[in-house]
C-alpha cells in the first residue's frame, strides 16, 4: 500500500470553511454564469481554484458550492480532488456534448449511465482491488459508471419537471480534433449517445474516493452524419441549458 500511496495529496485550504457536501462543476463559462445567477446564497467573490473559480455558500440559504470553467480530464480531476478534500460528497457535473447517435439532437438533454474511457486520467484511479474496468460489449474500450444515486436523482428531478432526456453511454475523449469517422461509426454501433471530454475521469475519481458523482449534458453539436453540425447559438440549445440549470439548482437543495 505504501508504494502506491501518492506523494502529493489534495488538501483542504487553510482558513477555509469548506464547500459543504454538495458541489456543482461546470465545464463552460456560460453554464457557470447561469448557475451563479440562480444561486442567491453563493459568495459572489470567488476563490481561485487553479485557473478556475470556486463559489462557496455565503449563508445557510444556499445548498451547494459551484466551480468552473475547465476543460479536459486531467484538469477536471484536479478540481474534483480539491472539492472532495474541502468537503464535497455529492457532485453534479454540467457540460455540453456532441451527439453521435442519430436519435439525439441539438438541445437534447443527456444523462450518462456509463462512459467510455478514452482519456488518460482514469487509469490512474483504478483501485487495487479491481482486475479491470468494465468493458463495452467485449471491446478493448473500458467504461466506468457514475453514482447510481446521482443518476436516479437527476432522472427524478427532470421527470418531475416533465423534461425529456436521453440516458445511456457517452464517450469521453482527450482528443477533440480526433473524433474520427471510424471511431464515431464504431461507437454508434455500440449504442453510444454522445461524446465529451471529462465524464469518465470524474466518474473514476468519484469511484476511487468513494463519493457520489454524476453528470448531465446538453447537446451543443451533432456528429452522427459524420459531418459537424454546430448548434451553440441555436435557441433550443440555449433554452434547454437554462431549463437544466434550474432543475439542477432545485435538486441540490434536496441531495
Amino acid at each position: 500500500m505504501t508504494r502506491n500511496r501518492a506523494i502529493i495529496e489534495p488538501l483542504k485550504w487553510k482558513n477555509f470553511s469548506g464547500t459543504g457536501p454538495v458541489a456543482v462543476m461546470t465545464a463552460t463559462e456560460p453554464d457557470l454564469k447561469s448557475m451563479l445567477s440562480l444561486s442567491a446564497g453563493l459568495n459572489k467573490k470567488p476563490a481561485n481554484l487553479y485557473n478556475s473559480n470556486l463559489y462557496t455558500p455565503d449563508n445557510s440559504s444556499e445548498f451547494f458550492a459551484l466551480s468552473g470553467p475547465f476543460i479536459g480530464a486531467p484538469y477536471a480531476a484536479m478540481i474534483l480532488e480539491t472539492l472532495i478534500a474541502m468537503g464535497a460528497e455529492k457532485v453534479i457535473f454540467l457540460g455540453w456534448c456532441g451527439s453521435i447517435s442519430p436519435e439525439v439532437s441539438i438541445g437534447d438533454i443527456v444523462i450518462p449511465t456509463s462512459s467510455v474511457i478514452d482519456e488518460g486520467t482514469s487509469r490512474h484511479y483504478k483501485k487495487e482491488s479491481d482486475n479491470e474496468f468494465s468493458e463495452v460489449d467485449g471491446s478493448e474500450d473500458p467504461i466506468v459508471r457514475p453514482s447510481s444515486y446521482i443518476v436516479d436523482r437527476l432522472k427524478t428531478a427532470l421527470n418531475e419537471k416533465k423534461l425529456l432526456f436521453h440516458e445511456g453511454m457517452v464517450w469521453s475523449t482527450d482528443a477533440f480534433y480526433r473524433e474520427t469517422r471510424d471511431r464515431v461509426k464504431d461507437y454508434q454501433e455500440k449504442g453510444v449517445l454522445a461524446v465529451e471530454m471529462e465524464a469518465s475521469a470524474l466518474f473514476s475519481v468519484g469511484r476511487f474516493r468513494n463519493i457520489e458523482v454524476g453528470a448531465a449534458f446538453v447537446v451543443s453539436d451533432e456528429l452522427s452524419t459524420l459531418t459537424w453540425k454546430k448548434g451553440f447559438r441555436k435557441k433550443r440549445f440555449k433554452d434547454n441549458c437554462k431549463t437544466l440549470h434550474r432543475a439542477i439548482s432545485a435538486l441540490c437543495s434536496v441531495l
